[in-house]
């Protein structure tokens, strides 16, 4: 009986894991299954020739050796400790029974066992949402590892927003105590921050973590008095609060302090300030503000009260030695930038134009609007994703030079723990081959061979 059972749960396994092609889509066409003659790569390599001849790589004799110009040395950890298992970047020769892998960083090493191979797009990124719902840390560090084995190599944290606050600050430990869902089981310590980024690092991605403001901040105001607008009904305090509140001093030195901090926990070189859907209708209702507002000369024009706050902050940040990451919103507004801001281009509706746009002003920019996965439909809809052509927006060759990359999102209103990992993987896997492999990788077919067998690698 109990070998029976062992069968049956076996059987069951595989049929889930080979069930996809048998779910219909409506808005594309279904693919083809049959054999890839690159089996079951993902993503694609940008050169590869198959052979039939199979090489058995031992632990035993498997050695690395440094040249005499490297930096990292032999007791470099990260190449030491990490598993050799057969992925892909720079350059693999295999030539029986001797197998030569020669790449000139770290990263290289790390990610290349096969072939010749380089990415596409130097950022591949996938943003989290942990304010909508917390997520657990392991639900956190089992999706960085499966971005590992899709060849993702940006996390972006958006950490904290109106719902929630669970980062807990050092310099300001009210901000989780009154804004987090429980103030000691849903938070995000020094400690678990750290660990975080490391487990990360060693798998070749950075951690960008996410501060938006002066929107998305209802959580920041539990925990930090007249930080933000207090909104009116007529010429009385209606109880209720807008956005962070630009006008006072007070907000920039709490701004000061607290970027100075999350410049030393995070140490990627970016930060994403956000700046996205600031609503103007609470500044509107508050007679300071509106004060505020005739001596600046901005008249009724609240795109320049934003701006005026944004220049504030982008300010602050710079003190910190830091890069920064906008949303698309603020470039939009007319906010000043400085020449290195990087701008998230996230509105799907006419985003090669955005695109056109961001990169004839001379802007590094990232683009996600195609790639919102928390929309979700029935059946094969990572063909959508899959079909993104990133340049494909009306522009010289130097402005498509700008686009450095892209993320995939998964927002957390309707997710949590329990469905976060099947709702964004396998689906995410097709955000990675377009932003890995060559351009005119782009049959569905041969796709879709690979990537139900790379879907049922990751789950077992």
């Amino acid at each position: 009986m109990i070998a029976t059972l062992k069968f049956t749960t076996l059987l069951l396994a595989v049929v889930v894991c080979w069930a996809t092609q048998d779910y219909g889509y409506k808005d594309v066409e279904e693919p083809t299954l049959g054999d890839s003659q690159y089996g079951s790569l993902w993503p694609l390599p940008q050169k590869v020739q198959m052979s039939t001849v199979a090489f058995k790589l031992s632990g035993a004799s498997f050695q690395i050796v440094d040249a005499k110009e490297s930096s990292s040395g032999a007791s470099c950890s990260l190449l030491q400790n990490s598993s050799f298992c057969c992925r892909s970047t720079d350059e693999l020769s295999v030539d029986s029974p001797v197998a030569v892998l020669k790449a000139p960083k770290v990263w290289g090493a790390l990610r290349g066992r096969e072939i010749q191979d380089f990415p596409r797009f130097a950022h591949r990124g996938l943003l989290l949402d942990t304010s909508r719902h917390f997520l657990p840390i392991k639900v956190i560090l089992a999706n960085l590892e499966a971005m590992a084995w899709n060849k993702f190599n940006v996390f972006h944290w958006h950490i904290v927003d109106d719902h929630s606050f669970p980062y807990m600050s050092r310099t300001f430990p009210q901000l989780s105590q009154q804004g987090a869902y429980h103030p000691y089981t849903h938070v995000y310590t020094p400690s678990d921050v750290k660990m975080i980024i490391e487990f990360a690092r060693l798998r070749g991605i950075r951690v960008v973590s996410e501060f938006d403001t002066p929107g998305h901040t209802q959580s920041w105001g539990k925990g930090q008095k007249d930080l933000l607008t207090p909104c009116y009904s007529g010429t009385s305090p209606s109880g209720s609060f807008g956005p962070v509140n630009p006008i006072l001093n007070t907000t920039y030195d709490f701004m000061t302090m607290f970027f100075k901090e999350v410049s030393t926990v995070f140490p990627d070189a970016y930060i994403h300030l956000g700046g996205d859907e600031v609503d103007f209708s609470c500044w509107k209702s508050n007679p300071d503000i509106q004060k505020f507002m005739a001596q600046q000369g901005f008249g009724t024009d609240y795109s320049k009260l934003e701006s005026f706050y944004i220049q504030r902050l982008l300010d602050i940040v710079t003190t910190t030695n830091k890069g920064y990451m906008i949303w698309q919103e603020v470039i939009d507004n007319g906010v000043k930038l400085k020449s290195n801001t990087v701008v998230h281009v996230w509105m799907g509706n006419k985003f090669e134009e955005e695109l056109q746009k961001v990169t004839g002003a001379g802007f590094t920019t990232i683009l996600s609007a195609p790639w919102y996965l928390d929309y979700i439909s029935y059946g094969q809809d990572w063909q959508r994703y899959y079909k993104v052509e990133p340049l494909s927006f009306n522009g010289t060759d130097a402005q498509k030079k700008l686009v450095v990359g892209g993320e995939a999102c998964l927002w957390g209103e309707f997710v949590d723990a329990t469905n976060l990992t099947p709702r964004l993987w396998p689906r995410a896997s097709a955000v990675g081959e377009r932003l890995w492999s060559d351009k005119d990788v782009k049959d569905t077919n041969d796709a879709y061979s690979r990537l139900i067998q790379h879907r049922c690698r990751m789950v077992q």
